[in-house]
């Protein structure tokens, strides 16, 4: 049937909606750092696309991402299809990084493209002059070159121009006040003698000024990405509304109308609203986002029940005793919002230099133009040489020294499994001096390992039963531990919340789950068959790979750790000496986390924090600098400047050692711009150097400064 319309669109609408419909979100987005080529795409996208319930792959060769589409897709197993044709696997949350238009850093690209051009442009044209032309001829290539510099100048030099009005419009300066006058007066003087018949113009000097000064500002803008707020993601845990009962029945009330005093009704999986007192008799509840713990707690009536922990249980009822922004909820994100401003007040040491390089290179220039005149009363001659001064000291090398190499830097650790959030983080991580991790989810595994060689056939075959019939991650490790045993077949299986599974095997009841629900003396995990003693089944965290090279490695950095945790001491404990960690502190909240950290920065410690959970989140936000791995929650994801997305450890020390270089070969950067006008600004000064043999002396210490950036690519 063929189908004729007025409007072609209309009829394209419907099939592009639906193919959007099949394709609005990825099932599955991974980073792929070591691909490089199209060959690499191609490879990759077959893979993937031959294997069940995949229904397309694309890979973004420049993002060096693959988006995965389909149902019921398993991360694992992608990963590991990507790892057995040679390409190393991330899971990654792309709501980690700017989803929006960088409409900035396009602008800025394409600015940059068209100075690029010009310029080359009007050195051809240059070649003409500096080989000898005279008269008609050499006229007529400055009127070309000014023809094409005039409105790539205007054009390219946006960025710098608008800055510089905003800074005098305040009567201030920075750094772009002294890039500006260099462009414009270049330009300006060349074009004054263009139109005078003037034998020299320097339209080269200023579009070769404003190139080297938009790559600065580009890999300024590409480091200084922005992150969201750890604060405001805190919010999606807030309960906006509550059940507060009234003349003994549960009315649906604003949680911002409660008062202290009120009586709540908590449902079967809901959010607790505000803080409060428990009325009940009991309750089992999920406290995890305070303890970092995944082991549900349980209430006695009179105990304090926490706003944001999560009813696990049956129904129960409570008392208010805290609301708004006294709640243990909008404390932490208090906390964490007081951090991030105080962070944001961290400036690099490029934006430090630039206080003190803005007013020096005026007065330097003022100083040159005026004593000329004094000397020669030559007004014009007296301009050049300010000119010269302006653009040999212009800081296209000062630009680039920090930015160039954080780009390389973040560029390499991305490679090697690190993301890199916040502008300033690698100065920051090349300060800390102790390092405080958090334990579960951090150094080690969720859910832990489990040793089971003490059970018969039949009893491994009941736990293996009723294990993979929770997603409890001791379960998940239980099923782990038991690969080859057969599941019983059970009936009648439930699930019961805080304290484990049960079901009917061969007639007789099976439970497995804490040993105090099944009677035993012992705590931990166990497995009860009918009215026999409960079996224990040790259950072991399972710290990640690589975690005793990594602490080892920072030790040796002269960085030692510690484990901040809210599980129990015994545990910590345990765990502590398996890795030879001697400082710890156990079974504290998210607001002790960041007591003590804040303690340790008062004493003038520059502490490193590594964490996962809404208890870390404060921490993350007030410490010098943070890492969260990928597995995190949201807010501390965001909270954090690097996020960790490999399980393993072992590359840890290596992201300080960078980070120490990046500071490094920052300053021998700055060294090198010194040594430049060291040099440079006397010759300018006397009268030696014209615009031209300026611009070329600014751009070879421009060129200079990449290089020695580039040496980041090869720490060890």
């Amino acid at each position: 049937m063929t189908m004729v319309a007025a409007c072609p669109g209309c009829v394209a609408a419907p099939l592009a909606l639906k193919h959007a419909e099949n394709h609005a979100a990825p099932a599955v987005v991974l980073s792929l750092p070591t691909i490089h080529c199209a060959a690499c795409i191609g490879k990759v996208e077959r893979k993937l696309n031959a294997m069940p319930g995949v229904d397309s792959a694309r890979v973004n060769l420049s993002l060096k991402q693959l988006s995965v589409y389909g149902d019921a897709i398993d991360t694992d197993i992608i990963v590991a299809a990507l790892k057995s044709i040679g390409y190393d696997a991330y899971p990654l949350d792309v709501g980690l990084l700017e989803t929006r238009q960088d409409t900035v850093g396009r602008n800025l690209l394409v600015r940059l493209a068209v100075a690029g051009f010009a310029m080359m442009n009007v050195m051809l044209f240059s070649v003409a002059i500096w080989s000898g032309a005279t008269d008609t001829t050499r006229e007529l290539f400055h009127l070309i070159s000014a023809a094409t510099s005039l409105p790539a100048v205007l054009y390219c030099g946006q960025p710098f121009f608008a800055s510089a009005w905003s800074a005098l419009r305040v009567r201030g300066l920075n750094m772009d006040v002294p890039i500006s006058l260099a462009i414009l007066l270049a330009t300006g003087m060349s074009l004054f003698e263009v139109l005078n018949g003037g034998a020299h113009a320097y339209f080269d000097a200023a579009l070769s000024l404003t190139f080297f000064l938009l790559i600065g500002r580009y890999l300024d803008h590409h480091t200084r990405s922005s992150v969201r707020s750890a604060a405001k993601e805190l919010a999606a845990l807030e309960v906006h509304h509550a059940q507060r009962i009234e003349d003994g029945k549960a009315v649906k009330t604003p949680v911002s109308s409660l008062i202290v005093g009120d009586r709540l009704l908590i449902p079967s999986g809901v959010r607790v609203p505000v803080d409060g007192r428990l009325d009940s008799a009991q309750a089992l509840s999920d406290r995890s986002f305070l303890t970092g713990e995944s082991a549900a707690i349980t209430l006695a009536k009179g105990q304090q029940v926490q706003a944001g922990e999560i009813n696990l249980g049956a129904p129960f009822e409570m008392t208010a005793t805290a609301v708004g922004d006294d709640t243990t909820l909008r404390r932490v994100a208090h906390l964490v919002e007081m951090a991030e401003n105080s962070r944001n007040s961290y400036t690099n040491l490029a934006d430090r230099a630039a206080r003190i390089y803005a007013p020096a290179v005026h007065l330097l220039a003022f100083a040159s133009f005026v004593a000329w005149v004094l000397v020669d009363g030559d007004v014009r001659h007296a301009l050049n040489i300010a000119v010269a001064v302006l653009i040999i000291t212009c800081p296209c090398a000062l630009g680039l020294a920090v930015p160039a190499v954080a780009t390389a830097a973040i560029g390499r650790l991305y490679g090697l499994g690190f993301l890199v959030k916040s502008g300033t983080a690698l100065e920051r991580l090349a300060e800390v001096d102790v390092a405080i991790f958090d334990k579960t989810g951090t150094l080690t595994l969720a859910g832990g390992s489990a040793r089971l060689d003490h059970l018969t056939g039949e009893q491994a075959a009941i736990a293996r039963g009723l294990a993979q019939a929770s997603d409890h991650p001791v379960s998940r490790a239980l099923v782990t531990a038991l690969p080859d045993a057969p599941a019983a077949t059970l009936v009648e299986i439930s699930e019961i919340p805080g304290n484990g599974m049960q079901a009917v095997y061969k007639g007789e009841t099976v439970k497995l789950g804490r040993g105090t629900w099944l009677g035993a003396s012992f705590d931990g995990l166990g497995l009860q068959i009918g009215e026999q003693p409960a079996i224990e089944l040790p259950l072991h965290e399972t710290p990640r790979q690589g975690v005793d090279v990594a602490l080892q490695g920072l030790r040796d950095l002269g960085v030692p750790p510690q484990i901040l945790s809210g599980d129990r001491q015994g545990t910590v404990r345990a765990l502590a000496q398996r890795l030879g960690v001697q400082d710890i502190h156990a079974e504290i909240s998210a607001t002790e986390k960041h007591t003590y950290l804040t303690k340790l920065q008062n004493e003038g410690h520059h502490v490193l924090m590594v964490g996962d959970g809404l208890n870390d989140t404060a921490s993350l936000a007030a410490a010098h600098a943070s890492v969260a791995p990928s597995s995190a929650l949201d807010a501390s994801r965001n909270a954090a400047d690097v996020v960790l997305l490999r399980e393993n450890l072992d590359d840890f020390p290596l992201l300080i050692r960078i980070a120490r270089s990046t500071s490094r070969l920052s300053k021998q950067n700055f060294a090198i711009a010194a040594g430049y006008n060291a040099i440079a600004i006397p010759v300018a000064l006397l009268g030696y150097a014209t615009p031209l043999i300026a611009a070329i002396a600014m751009s070879a210490s421009s060129i200079t400064v990449i290089l020695n950036a580039m040496r980041v690519r090869f720490v060890k």
